[in-house]
């Protein structure tokens, strides 16, 4: 979450919080997207993406399989994951500063099959339909508006071609000094494709009500623009 994680915005006309979900797949530029689409409208920004990416750093540290579902769910639900309150949107796994760690390709690699299982899903879904019912918030991932926040304000879904969001995620890994090879990014994005759009317990895809853009030649501020002007008119 960033800084105004404080902030508790009341939408007095329909007397609730309002929740903003946004889905997609790897590298569409959900999470970068959200949270500047929170600071925009002054309220929370939770990155659910970051808690599966927890329970997969967590799995991987500790030499488990990911194969093993009864054990990495079991992880999952017994993990403390909380959020720093600083711009730095630091991420924590049993208090331990973990926010470059999950961000590394191994990680990026296991988390998909991390998240296939039900039960590590149902624990992270507990978790953030909890941060929901604190206040206003802007909630990334791949099953907001279908599946954990159904009844959302505003649903956006954020697609690009795989070769962008390809390149995209490959850029962050050497900007943040990591090695990185452009043909592994893309096979992990086009694997990791398959593997959300296919499991059997909320599978990624655009809620039926949801409003899909393709983010394919656009920047972070274009598309920024585009989510805050649907919210503001919602």
């Amino acid at each position: 979450m960033n800084k105004r994680i404080g902030v508790r915005i009341l939408d007095t006309k329909k007397g609730k919080f309002q929740h903003i979900a946004i889905d997609g797949p790897a590298g569409a530029g959900k999470s970068t997207v959200a949270r500047k689409v929170a600071e925009k409208l002054g309220i929370c920004y939770l990155d659910t993406g970051a808690m599966y990416r927890v329970v997969a750093y967590k799995v991987l540290a500790a030499g488990i399989s990911l194969l093993d579902e009864e054990k990495v769910t079991s992880i999952a639900k017994n993990t403390k994951i909380r959020f720093g309150y600083s711009e730095e949107n630091s991420v924590y796994c049993d208090d331990k500063d973990v926010t470059d760690q999950i961000r590394s390709p191994e990680v990026s690699r296991a988390v998909s099959v991390v998240a296939s299982y039900q039960g590590v899903r149902e624990s992270m879904v507990t978790l953030q339909r909890q941060e929901a019912t604190k206040g206003s918030l802007v909630m990334d991932g791949r099953d907001i508006g279908t599946y954990v926040l159904p009844e959302a304000d505003v649903k956006i879904y954020l697609t690009a071609l795989a070769e962008e969001r390809a390149k995209r995620r490959y850029l962050e890994h050497i900007e943040a000094g990591k090695e990185s090879n452009l043909e592994q990014v893309l096979l992990d994005i086009e694997t990791r494709d398959r593997l959300d759009s296919e499991r059997e317990h909320a599978p990624l895809r655009p809620a039926e009500n949801a409003i899909i853009l393709d983010t394919t030649g656009l920047s972070i501020e274009e598309v920024t623009r585009k989510i805050v002007k649907i919210v503001r008119e919602a």
